[in-house]
């Protein structure tokens, strides 16, 4: 199950990319806003979404506003939250592969559709590669 949150700004292409995810045969929630027109404030969903991942509700999650920047800082407030904001294909690999990301944000006004659902496909088919990525994977968790 994959989770799905953006504000205002990353609307759009948040469904457009939720019915794409769909398509390759994942389940998704939509944790909110659930329109385009009324002005909101990411935080509230971007953790509606984290608290998701890490109640073991999804498994994962893919947040939207405009830079994706914002949506991502507010879901790494949760603990246990690894969200990397992606503009490129390769980033978004390697955000899986190296740093095991459970969370994936873009930026509507940044990225369009069709490159957007390249970053996710990316992002989705990348596998953690363990190793001495897990020690440095420990150490993000030291407080």
């Amino acid at each position: 199950m994959i989770a799905f949150a953006s504000d205002h700004a990353g609307y759009g292409l948040k469904k457009i990319i939720m019915e794409y995810v769909s398509s390759l045969g994942y389940e998704c929630t939509d944790y909110g806003t659930y329109d385009g027109e009324t002005v909101c404030d990411y935080p509230e969903f971007a953790h509606k979404a984290a608290k998701a991942i890490m109640d073991g509700t999804c498994d994962r999650g893919i947040l939207f506003c405009g830079t994706g920047v914002g949506i991502s800082l507010a879901a790494n407030k949760v603990k246990g939250i690894r969200c990397c904001v992606c503009s490129d294909c390769y980033t978004a690999k390697l955000s899986k592969e190296h740093n095991d990301t459970n969370m994936l944000a873009l930026g509507a006004r940044v990225v369009g559709p069709e490159l957007a659902k390249m970053i996710v496909k990316s992002w989705l088919d990348a596998s953690f590669m363990g190793g001495i990525h897990e020690k440095r994977i420990s150490m993000l968790e030291m407080e």
